[in-house]
């Protein structure tokens, strides 16, 4: 199953050196936020990606390319002019970068990339936010209720901090903790490839949120709750938290979903 990952907005100067960047190379860890994206959809089983390009395309671009030209060992003979290579890249995975335009907007874009998507259902999903939902679950209830789309549904982290007790006394504090906030759509949705005939759908002005509203008038949007974690680097203090599981190892997005913690439905058909 195909995965499209949204990376075609604007530039952000939350970068590390203050260049203009496009959202899904923000970096964690020294990796674009795109590369832990997919590398936790790697972990899942899914490797094929297309990556629905626009604005600053040509950086996504230069990422992959330079991964590859860099992966493994090399030999180099200077005298003779000759290079040559042994291993290969650690991440086996299928990325294609495809211009999607500079204006479309996520509607659009994902219409853009029929050709590569209409023979087979396929997952689309935002590149700035990371999560550990189960995605083959959200697959699997898509395909039993016979929605046009499924969304998965997140709760957005609390916009205060928490904090922990030990009985009376204060045992610490939590970062920005996912509670009961009401639920948002947080990407990792699926398509039924028909949506492409979907009016909605039609042009570069159509927009996903569009098409969400117009298909929950319809009764053809499912959705799937997930109550783990998910979180969007939006915001500098966001990127930062991300950085910190990151470097504490305790990055949920890396980690395999557990069997049986698949969540009940939201919507009813």
């Amino acid at each position: 199953m195909k995965v499209v990952i949204l990376a075609g907005g604007g530039g952000t100067r939350m970068a590390s050196d203050g260049d203009l960047a496009p959202k899904p190379m923000l970096e964690i860890g020294g990796r674009p936020i795109l590369w832990h994206i997919m590398r936790s959809f790697r972990l899942q089983g899914f490797d094929d990606f297309i990556v629905a390009a626009g604005s600053q395309g040509d950086k996504i671009k230069r990422f992959f390319l330079d991964a590859v030209d860099t992966a493994g060992d090399l030999e180099i003979d200077a005298g003779r002019g000759h290079v040559a290579r042994s291993g290969g890249a650690d991440d086996d995975w299928r990325v294609r970068i495809v211009d999607t335009g500079a204006h479309t907007e996520t509607g659009g874009r994902v219409a853009r990339l029929r050709p590569l998507l209409e023979a087979e259902p396929f997952i689309v999903t935002y590149g700035d936010s990371v999560s550990d939902v189960d995605v083959a679950a959200v697959v699997e209830q898509h395909r039993r209720r016979g929605h046009l789309v499924t969304v998965t549904a997140v709760r957005p982290p609390s916009r205060f901090g928490g904090i922990r007790f030990d009985g009376d006394k204060v045992a610490g504090f939590v970062e920005k903790p996912q509670i009961g906030e009401g639920w948002i759509n947080g990407g990792f949705a699926v398509f039924d490839p028909a949506v492409f005939d979907h009016p909605a759908m039609a042009g570069d002005g159509a927009t996903l949120n569009g098409l969400f509203e117009t298909l929950t008038q319809e009764k053809r949007l499912g959705g799937y709750r997930h109550e783990g974690f998910w979180l969007a680097a939006d915001t500098l203090r966001a990127l930062k938290l991300l950085e910190g599981l990151w470097e504490n190892g305790d990055a949920p997005w890396m980690r395999p979903p557990l069997a049986g913690t698949a969540s009940p439905e939201l919507m009813a058909s």
